[in-house]
């Protein structure tokens, strides 16, 4: 994984990433394997690195916004129930190279959109969420969070602010927690499938969480990034188009 041409420039990179990713509230699997897939990382070792990243760059940023008193514990059950069996059983599928990153390119289509702010701004109004909707919603976005190396706050995020199940501080926090747990089963999930995790990832983790907490702490308190966020918008479109046509 280290033996990259470019790795010196990955490793400047990653902590950025992850900075932007967890002042939002999430662990930042999309950007993580956006920028593997820029610079052309083997699809078998993504998926694991990702969700491994995400593990604690993603608990980093839910301790921030749960320090603040942004966690809305009910909110989450309702989504965390059918996602977590869900992402295991994601994270046990192999799929074919090919197909993974088309999924992956259309996956990233929602961080592009979250990051321009397209949609998902806060409204006041909240709604109350139904059970049948959280483990329907929960579930899909567990299932294909663990097939494709995701947490799933990414599209979960904008789903909650679409349908005003919650404000955005709330739905940051929910996401931080949903992307831990969904990140866990579907890296067990892999695991269990056969699946085995490069000892480089783990220097990967060491460099990803100088960005998390620097990230988790500042996002959870109000520090604007919109102009970051336009940044890695930019890259993420780039990775899009590398995934379809490369």
């Amino acid at each position: 994984m280290l033996q990259n041409e470019n790795i010196y420039l990955f490793l400047i990179i990653l902590p950025l990433v992850s900075f932007l990713y967890s002042s939002v509230g999430h662990g930042g699997a999309s950007g993580y394997l956006a920028l593997m897939a820029l610079f052309s990382f083997a699809p078998e070792t993504m998926k694991p690195t990702a969700l491994l990243l995400n593990l604690f760059v993603a608990g980093i940023a839910f301790y921030y916004y749960y320090k603040e008193g942004y966690f809305n514990k009910k909110l989450f059950l309702v989504f965390a129930v059918a996602s977590i069996p869900l992402a295991f059983i994601g994270g046990t599928i192999e799929v074919d190279a090919t197909i993974y990153k088309k999924i992956l390119a259309a996956l990233l289509v929602f961080a592009i959109l979250k990051m321009l702010n397209v949609f998902g701004k806060e409204n006041y109004k909240v709604k109350q969420i139904k059970l049948w909707q959280g483990l329907l919603i929960g579930g899909i976005i567990g299932f294909f969070s663990g097939l494709i190396g995701i947490g799933g706050g990414i599209i979960l995020t904008p789903v909650i602010l679409l349908l005003h199940w919650g404000n955005m501080k709330e739905a940051a926090a929910v996401s931080a927690l949903f992307i831990w747990v969904n990140s866990a089963s579907g890296l067990i999930g892999q695991v269990s499938s056969g699946v085995s995790i490069e000892k480089e990832s783990f220097l990967l983790v060491l460099i990803a969480l100088i960005g998390g907490v620097l990230g988790g702490y500042y996002g959870s308190k109000k520090i604007n990034n919109k102009s970051l966020k336009n940044i890695l918008a930019f890259v993420l479109i780039i990775a899009c188009f590398k995934l379809v046509f490369a």
